[in-house]
């Protein structure tokens, strides 16, 4: 009978620490779904090199979405399931000829998608509502999957969207891709590239 009453206690005082937790500023977290907003000033640059010159290509056909978490004073302090989307053959350079080796480089009639699936974030602030988000999240090419790290810019805006900076440095032999050639071999493409994106965020109609 006393240990009875003894673990309905310990039960008690567990719920109502929860409970307070829950309660409390730090438990009142908002977790809305954010989705990527597209636009003409949304875009993934992938800039390259070559013995001749150097290249870029731009895609503007992005999917994309995340929990962004806020504490009680809408402070930005964490983000989770996150996911990143790019067709592949939206990536444009402007000569269809290079954009058509490199969608058969990239194996993107197979592995249509370039996809990002985040692992783990942490949010540090920098004042003036920016944020440095330091992501761990696993980026599949061509169906080959390598977990990199992601330094990301956050801006909180005045409309309440959230606007996502960053670079980021690939080589292509890690996703298994031999680096391309063009005109019979006469040029040919390095093997490392530079990722940058700028991408802007409004929460979805129905988070709450």
């Amino acid at each position: 009978m006393k240990t009875a009453l003894h673990n309905l206690r310990i039960c008690t005082v567990l719920k109502i620490a929860v409970l307070s937790i829950a309660l409390s500023p730090i438990g009142l977290m908002a977790q809305p779904v954010y989705k990527l907003t597209p636009a003409n000033d949304v875009f993934v640059k992938v800039y390259g090199t070559s013995n001749v010159h150097d290249w870029t290509m731009t895609s503007t056909g992005i999917e994309s979405q995340g929990v962004f978490k806020f504490n009680s004073k809408d402070e930005l302090i964490g983000l989770s399931a996150f996911t990143f989307t790019v067709q592949a053959r939206s990536l444009k350079s402007g000569k269809s000829s290079m954009d058509d080796r490199t969608y058969k480089s990239i194996l993107a009639d197979a592995f249509p998608k370039i996809v990002y699936q985040l692992k783990t974030a942490t949010v540090n602030p920098l004042g003036s509502n920016r944020f440095q988000l330091q992501t761990t999240g696993s980026l599949t090419i061509a169906g080959a999957t390598q977990l990199i790290t992601l330094n990301v810019m956050a801006t909180l805006n005045p409309d309440q969207s959230i606007t996502c900076t960053g670079t980021e440095k690939l080589k292509l032999t890690d996703y298994k891709i031999d680096p391309p050639s063009f005109m019979l071999g006469a040029m040919k493409v390095g093997n490392d590239l530079t990722i940058k994106f700028d991408l802007n965020y409004n929460k979805a109609v129905n988070a709450k």
